[in-house]
């Protein structure tokens, strides 16, 4: 049984896999980050036929800018010239894209794109398109706690059940809880990815490299995912026995 918004399903993606693909073909990374980008434009445009509502991509991580600063240069500057190349198309298509992640670290010609396609896009009522860079799931955690006991119109002692709901409201940005997060390239871990959002995510992991991943791969991912059972702690509805037969075996 799966859990949906209102309109559809949130999907995440860790797109890894980019840099190893590269080098297999004995090619520069930066040219597997470059493949990347069409495997972006292709999910991106068949999501929404797959009842994909949001999609959150994980693009660099705040743990990347240990990479070589060249590779980090090469990503942002692929990341810069696909939001350039990519805004009229998504603001055509209705897709709504946002941002995540600090903003502080990113330079300032990227960061100037980004303002520039979120501000063109942002009447779409399509896909909601959210791209995490400089992301760090703990340190949004983080922020959205301070951020909450220092809040001036608060005038009461923070419980714990008011801070879970501050952050919850903090955190999802009226996206919701994922509902199924994807990883590529063969790791099996979330690497700070949206910990929050998806603390009853179902999981899918794939060898499969992202400059490879097709629209087949996310439709036979959102495939498995209906076929599983989403309990959220309870347990399957078959398994729950009328009172009355209970007690009568108590007896």
């Amino acid at each position: 049984m799966q859990s949906k918004s209102e309109s559809g399903l949130h999907v995440a993606i860790i797109m890894d896999g980019n840099g190893r693909w590269a080098t297999r073909r004995g090619l520069p990374r930066v040219a597997g980050h470059r493949a990347g980008v069409a495997a972006v434009r292709r999910i991106v445009e068949h999501a929404p036929e797959l009842s994909v509502f949001v999609l959150t991509l994980h693009a660099f991580s705040s743990d990347n800018w240990a990479r070589p600063a060249q590779e980090v240069q090469s990503i942002f500057w692929i990341i810069r010239a696909f939001l350039r190349l990519e805004c009229d198309r998504l603001r055509q298509q209705g897709v709504h894209l946002e941002v995540i992640g600090r903003r502080d670290r990113i330079p300032a010609p990227l960061l100037r794109e980004i303002e520039r396609t979120e501000s063109a896009t942002a009447n779409g009522h399509g896909l909601k398109l959210r791209i995490a860079i400089d992301y760090s799931s703990r340190t949004a955690i983080a922020d959205a706690a301070v951020a909450a006991t220092n809040d001036p119109n608060l005038n009461r002692p923070l419980t714990s059940e008011h801070m879970r709901t501050i952050l919850a409201h903090a955190l999802k940005s009226n996206c919701g809880d994922v509902d199924l997060l994807i990883r590529t390239g063969g790791e099996q871990r979330l690497s700070d990815f949206l910990l929050w959002e998806s603390a009853y995510a179902e999981l899918a992991f794939t060898d499969r490299m992202w400059p490879d991943f097709a629209e087949s791969d996310l439709a036979s991912a959102l495939s498995d995912f209906n076929h599983r059972e989403r309990r959220f702690g309870g347990i399957p509805a078959a398994s729950v026995q009328p009172i009355s037969i209970l007690s009568r075996r108590t007896r």
